[in-house]
């Protein structure tokens, strides 16, 4: 593993230990969260009226101009202290949560929801905040220590008020023990696959935005039949040869088509 650039030694054991770590300080540079900023409200204001804005799953499968910032060295850094030099582009999603009420994003864990899809389940989740993110506008929280398992057992939700259809059944964790996530813009948490988390509505005044960029190792296997509907980028380091991997130059809209999940 190569040496480390961003985290410090204790950063890195936090996260090791805790499953998550708070980044306060700026992700990417001024002139380059800028310009996400303005790309993120063309898309915004490119959905149809239909389309829920806290739904905007994978959208670099269309928009290849967002590799931009999903391949953007000093978040690569980040994320290369932990998973180490080879690094995979997973996957991407815009959770933009509009002021005066949002779907929620139940209790959950990410692996539950992206089961058989790889081998093994270690995914680090960049969560950049694209407005400051507190517990007034629906900020994400975390229940440490829970990414040991990944695997609870869930319930069906309301799906006109939830992110996802599914949550964690009661009792499996304590939520008296959340964190929140308190953010500015432009900085981010990091969080496990395996960890539970999850976020309120927002109903206050203020957009709450994040856009989530998840890395794996170049050595995770990508099992061929979820090839149809996913698609995996190499953005570091070696290919282990155990992945076909997708053009970051070229759109895949028909994995849109064929993607049966909502929100993942």
């Amino acid at each position: 593993m190569a040496g480390l650039k961003k985290l410090s030694e204790q950063e890195l054991t936090y996260y090791n230990t805790e499953g998550y770590l708070l980044r306060q300080a700026p992700m990417l540079s001024d002139w380059k969260f800028k310009a996400l900023k303005t790309h993120f409200a063309e898309l915004l204001a490119a959905l149809k009226p239909e389309q829920r804005p806290e739904l905007m799953d994978v959208p670099h499968f269309t928009d290849i101009a967002l590799f931009e910032w999903l391949f953007d060295e000093g978040v690569l850094d980040v994320v290369e202290d932990i998973l180490g030099p080879d690094l995979d582009l997973f996957s991407s999603h815009f959770i933009a949560k509009p002021p005066g009420g949002s779907l929620r994003v139940p209790w959950h864990e990410d692996s539950n929801y992206w089961k058989g899809m790889l081998e093994p389940m270690e995914v680090v989740t960049v969560w950049l905040a694209l407005d400051d993110s507190d517990e007034g506008n629906g900020c994400m929280y975390v229940i440490p220590r829970t990414h040991d398992n990944g695997f609870s057992d869930y319930y069906d939700v309301p799906a006109d008020k939830n992110v996802f259809v599914t949550e964690i059944r009661k009792g499996q964790f304590d939520e008296g023990l959340k964190r929140p996530m308190l953010l500015k813009e432009n900085q981010a948490s990091l969080h496990h696959a395996k960890l539970i988390h999850g976020s309120p509505s927002n109903a206050s005044s203020r957009w709450r935005t994040g856009y989530t960029m998840r890395y794996i190792a170049s050595s995770t296997r990508l099992p061929p039949d979820n090839l149809a509907r996913h698609q995996l980028y190499h953005a570091r380091g070696r290919d282990h040869g155990v992945n076909r991997y997708g053009d970051p130059g070229t759109t895949y809209p028909e994995l849109l088509l064929n993607r049966k999940m909502r929100g993942h």
